[in-house]
């Protein structure tokens, strides 16, 4: 097996390092081409407590085969293949004819490059995370799992939102050191706390993690998961695991009013014990009871509580909503741990739909005063230098092409603002970053500055357009 030091000398340190320790997940080709693993080796899957042992081969073309034929890229995919069902965190499952696991050599080859490229003061950023995500995985592995908010596990990406790019980043890299988060970082909020587990090996019965480790509710394996979360969950939102006030079946009026009265609520979870949900105590159900009946029990006021997990899409609970005024929210250990209410949606939305109405604005602003100062023939020249594109009308254009248009000076001049195209064309590349953010449907809100700078451009295209 190669030390890697003539893959580095063939492919740059640099880049390897920056391919491998920034967002990809490795690859059994990988593994080939750094000389960890060759062509042809036998690999053996094998599962002591059923008596099943599984055989394939790294093909000629680097993918997994098995000995039917069928041929994969991914060792869980392989592994899934081979058993029929289940769900196989193949890096851990196939292993050469010497007990040398896939994984281990993922964790060989990470290792070389993030040496390498800290031998030669590259990617330190990269490098300096990398030895975080090996000693959260030692932590893990030894029954201590590392907490930490989400807003900080993304600081080990130098990110403070969560986006489309940088989740599926984080996702790679906690997947190439055998990682997941309980509960899953992007399902719930960014102050929420996770902890960073031993992802599962095999959610049927063979393959177990080391004694004492910690691991995450089985699933998927990640590499084997064509998508991610995407949109708003109801863990996206602050209240959903903060924590919820509850009284117990046995409580009094008096006892469920004054915690309604005192924290401003206007419910409250009936709990016997934390994941035995008996339903929830409002305002009006305890006026109906005594309406009803002036000595009537405290049990009379319960009402039917409805309950969701944190990781369920908030679309889906809007009915809910909307029928219910308010869920009680499950974690991943099935704890009553939050309550979501209608009110708390909305604030969520109107928090993303101002940001949207304002990129809004700010486009048919942009296009409008451009379709007014230029021939569509010549905004398409500039944005389609080659001719590689079909541009009949300023509706054809993106805030990308507003700004190659911007940015050019004969067009700028023709423009005749007394202002200074760098500092504005530069303000335009940032206001494009934070279209092409919320486009995304990100589950962050956009910091208050942003909101802020596209306010003054909107401002400042009045001005100057009218």
């Amino acid at each position: 097996m190669s030390d890697l030091a003539g893959v580095a000398d063939s492919h740059g340190t640099h880049g390897r390092a920056s391919y491998l320790l920034e967002g990809r997940r490795v690859s059994v080709s990988d593994l080939v081409e750094a000389g960890l693993l060759t062509l042809g080796t036998q690999l053996t899957f094998e599962r002591p407590r059923i008596g099943e042992i599984h055989a394939a081969r790294v093909a000629d073309n680097s993918l997994i085969e098995l000995i039917d034929g069928q041929q994969f890229k991914s060792p869980s995919s392989a592994a899934i293949a081979a058993v029929g069902s289940g769900s196989f965190d193949g890096w851990h499952a196939w292993a050469l004819n010497d007990g040398t696991t896939l994984d281990a050599l993922r964790q060989q080859l990470l290792d070389s490059v993030a040496a390498q490229a800290s031998n030669e003061n590259a990617v330190q950023p990269s490098t300096a995370r990398h030895e975080k995500l090996k000693k959260a995985r030692e932590e893990a592995e030894q029954g201590n799992p590392r907490n930490l908010t989400v807003r900080e596990l993304l600081s080990w990406w130098g990110a403070e939102r969560r986006g489309y790019l940088i989740s599926q980043q984080v996702a790679a890299e906690l997947d190439n050191h055998s990682l997941s988060t309980v509960p899953d970082f992007e399902a719930v909020n960014l102050d929420a706390q996770v902890s960073l587990v031993i992802a599962p090996t095999d959610t049927e019965s063979g393959q177990e993690p080391e004694k004492g480790a910690a691991t995450a509710t089985p699933t998927i394996p990640a590499e084997s998961q064509e998508t991610h979360i995407i949109g708003l969950t109801v863990g996206n939102l602050p209240s959903a695991l903060s924590g919820v006030v509850a009284v117990s079946p046995s409580a009094t009026f008096e006892e469920a009013i004054t915690e309604m009265a005192v924290n401003g609520y206007s419910q409250l979870a009936v709990l016997a014990g934390t994941r035995n949900l008996r339903g929830a105590i409002t305002w009006e159900s305890i006026a109906r009871a005594r309406h009803a009946d002036s000595n009537a029990p405290f049990s009379k006021a319960i009402i039917k509580a409805r309950d969701v997990t944190y990781d369920q899409h908030l679309i889906e609970v809007l009915p809910l909503l909307a029928e219910f005024d308010f869920v009680l929210v499950r974690d991943q250990t099935n704890t009553i741990a939050g309550i979501v209410t209608a009110n708390d949606v909305a604030a969520a939305y109107g928090a993303m739909a101002t940001p949207f109405f304002l990129i809004g604005e700010l486009d048919q602003r942009l296009r409008r005063i451009l379709s007014e100062t230029f021939e569509v023939e010549y905004a398409a020249k500039l944005c389609a230098p080659d001719d590689d594109r079909d541009i009949t009308s300023f509706d054809d254009l993106s805030i990308g092409d507003y700004q190659r248009i911007l940015q050019n000076r004969d067009a700028w001049e023709l423009l005749g603002w007394p202002l200074d195209r760098k500092v504005f064309v530069k303000r335009i590349d940032e206001l494009r970053e934070i279209r092409n953010d919320l486009m995304h449907f990100n589950p962050d809100p956009i910091p208050d500055d942003a909101v802020h700078k596209i306010r003054h451009m909107i401002a400042l295209l009045r001005e100057y357009s009218d």
